[in-house]
């Protein structure tokens, strides 16, 4: 088992040895995860991946080869799965229901963010007990404004594991994103192809390469070995690319990654940051502690010169309020609207673009993607090939 577990990591280019895989086998040995997958998966990342940019394809290995081994986990005295602790019952997934698109169409919204807003409130305060069904009450499957596993074309989501619908204004739920693999392998070569045409090439630097013609011509001219060097030639383009991430974007990991990760080897002046949805006033660095470790927005700009070419990468589906409204972000209360925070980007930075993963026949069917383009200039362009060359060419000229 544990074996092609190994070989399927080193495949994958996690950088594990054999002496890490001792270790993993004497941690099981030792008993520190018996009859437990997820300790198990601890365990097992602890002894095997040393630098966390490795983490994604551990995980993805994990999964693959460990499949199913969840049912197996018991308490480890022979009774079968333990008990789970499920949350509290009022939030929690009684039932599915599934409407036709007649009643989906007779539901209408409750009349914009404000009124949504203060009618969460309202209800919070009046509601004493859980409730399933209905469309008034905070609950499951039902079709109120407020709770889980229902529809609602407009509404806050609580208590849900994911989205179903993509139509929340709102979610009350802590949600978990993860960072993007910049060293993925490319499923095809032509994004690297687009990419390297964004070169400007210039010779800074110390003068450490070896000049070949420089040494033949001065070395004829003095009669003696006259040895000389010069900078290397390096891409002075420099980019800034910021990456939509959670939500939505599940949906387009793998392109996202090839795109980042051709970036990343073609641009020695590269920089990136994440954000959800639309630009509001803080970024971050690392999705798992997107919270924590905000870097303000304005702060990228008054770091990052106007000669850095901006990249938003993202789908830019999302509803029009989070770009258009003060408290109209998904998960915070923003003081002004994304709307604000993309023209002082725009603004500030000479060259952007924003690549949509979205098929491009599908843009006038999102409010949002029409409003994010017209507040781009019209530069937002397909995420193929087509797209990556046109998007090339604006930020080329």
């Amino acid at each position: 088992m544990f074996i092609p577990f190994f070989l399927a990591l080193k495949a994958e280019k996690v950088p594990v040895t054999l002496r890490e895989l001792l270790d993993l086998l004497e941690g099981m040995k030792q008993g520190i995860a018996a009859f437990d997958i997820e300790a198990f998966y601890y365990l097992a990342r602890a002894a095997l991946v040393k630098d966390e940019r490795h983490i994604d394809r551990f995980d993805r290995v994990f999964s693959t080869h460990f499949k199913g081994l969840a049912a197996l986990s018991g308490d480890g005295e022979g009774e079968g799965p333990a008990p789970v602790d499920l949350p509290a019952e009022w939030l929690a997934k009684l039932a599915e229901k599934y409407l036709t698109d007649a009643e989906k169409r007779e539901i209408e919204a409750l009349g914009g963010l404000d009124k949504l807003m203060e009618t969460l409130r309202q209800r919070l305060e009046e509601q004493k007990a859980r409730h399933q069904g209905g469309n008034k009450w905070i609950g499951t499957a039902g079709t109120s404004p407020f709770g889980a596993y229902g529809f609602n074309p407009e509404g806050v989501r609580i208590g849900q594991e994911q989205s179903r619908h993509r139509r929340a204004v709102k979610v009350w739920d802590k949600r978990e994103f993860r960072n993007y693999d910049d060293t993925v392998e490319l499923g095809t070569r032509n994004i690297k192809v687009a990419l390297k045409r964004l070169r400007r090439w210039v010779r800074d630097g110390a003068a450490d390469e070896f000049d070949l013609s420089g040494t033949i011509r001065s070395t004829a001219e003095h009669g003696y070995l006259d040895v000389k060097t010069r900078p290397e030639r390096r891409n002075a383009v420099k980019l800034l690319m910021f990456l939509d991430s959670g939500g939505s974007m599940d949906d387009h990991i793998r392109v996202i990654e090839e795109l980042f990760s051709a970036a990343r080897a073609e641009f020695r002046h590269m920089e990136y940051f994440y954000f959800h949805n639309c630009i509001y006033e803080g970024v971050w660095k690392d999705n798992r502690r997107r919270h924590a470790d905000r870097i303000p927005t304005l702060d990228v700009i008054r770091t990052f010169g106007p000669d850095y070419r901006i990249v938003f990468a993202g789908d830019a589906s999302m509803g029009p309020y989070e770009v258009t409204m003060a408290g109209g972000s998904v998960e915070h209360w923003n003081q002004e609207p994304g709307a604000v925070w993309l023209d002082r980007i725009t603004g500030h930075f000479r060259k952007s673009v924003w690549l949509n993963p979205v098929r491009e026949d599908y843009w006038d069917h999102t409010m949002s993607i029409g409003l994010i383009r017209k507040l781009m200039g019209e530069r937002m362009f397909p995420l193929t090939l087509g797209g990556l060359d046109a998007a090339i060419r604006e930020l080329s000229r």
